[in-house]
């Protein structure tokens, strides 16, 4: 069952409320699973049982995304916004320097956060901002695309595709390299996510400059790649390497881009390895 907080995050208009959705289960050191845009917390539900064994596992909506409204007016949805938020939240949880792990935008803020110390140790998944400018005009394009299509689709149509593992496919197969494994209701909630995300269009013009350039150090980095990602291609994964020269690169055979529902067992050994 999801909770929610909320909290004060200063902002060049004086300090704003800022109110967050997130579950929280497990115990041990504390684990934030950040994921990516349009998406929602749920989609790390196949690695959270795993994960709870032995860590105290925070998923939480970004803002504007999932049952966590947007930021305020005057807060743009962007790279140091989010983070600000962010390290709010794990104040007002009472977190002192999490370790993080974060799919796609949320490897990102997480690789953000490590970049600032404010975490005890990254784990990313295909993260943005290791593109070059072909690469994320493709990605972004793909993304915008899914969205419309999300936006268009009226529920009734995407419960009926969600059925079959054909249909499933159908709309989720650009990110996810076995989409037949994703349950129905699991496909109709992150499609329904996608199309009301309120942060969606002004997180993915933020992005369109976001290029990660800087070294990390003193914090231990993960960088972690599905040989099937469709969205950010994989040769992504060797750019971060070779920005981030002390990061451990794994590579996840058979998964795609959110490869947390290709391979549970996998990634929760990869997120778990990596907040050692």
């Amino acid at each position: 069952m999801s909770v929610t907080v909320s909290f004060k995050v200063a902002s060049a208009h004086g300090e704003q409320n800022v109110t967050l959705s997130y579950t929280r289960r497990g115990s041990g050191e504390p684990l934030l699973l950040l994921h990516g845009i349009g998406h929602h917390r749920q989609v790390w539900d196949p690695v959270i049982p795993a994960l709870a064994a032995e860590r105290d596992v925070i998923a939480v909506d970004l803002p504007g995304c999932g049952e966590s409204p947007a930021l305020p007016d005057g807060m743009a949805h962007d790279l140091p916004t989010m983070n600000t938020v962010l390290a709010a939240l794990c104040e007002a949880l009472e977190i002192e320097r999490p370790h993080v792990a974060g799919n796609s935008l949320g490897g990102l803020l997480a690789l953000d956060l490590a970049r600032a110390q404010l975490v005890r140790s990254v784990t990313a998944l295909s993260p943005a901002g290791f593109w070059n400018e072909l690469e994320r005009r493709y990605a972004f394009t793909v993304l915008m695309t899914m969205r419309q299509i999300a936006q268009r689709m009226p529920l009734p149509v995407v419960e009926r595709l969600a059925r079959p593992a054909i249909g499933r496919t159908l709309l989720t197969s650009t990110i996810y390299a076995r989409p037949g494994r994703r349950s129905p209701e699991a496909v109709v909630a992150e499609t329904l996510a996608l199309a009301r995300s309120q942060g969606f269009s002004e997180t993915l013009r933020s992005g369109r400059s976001v290029q990660f350039t800087d070294d990390i150090v003193g914090t231990p980095v993960t960088v972690a790649w599905g040989n099937r990602d469709r969205l950010l291609i994989p040769r992504q994964g060797v750019r971060a390497k070779s920005v981030i020269p002390r990061a451990r690169l794994v590579r996840l055979p058979g998964c795609g881009h959110v490869p947390m529902n290709d391979d549970p067992a996998l990634v929760a050994r990869v997120l778990l390895d990596g907040s050692r």
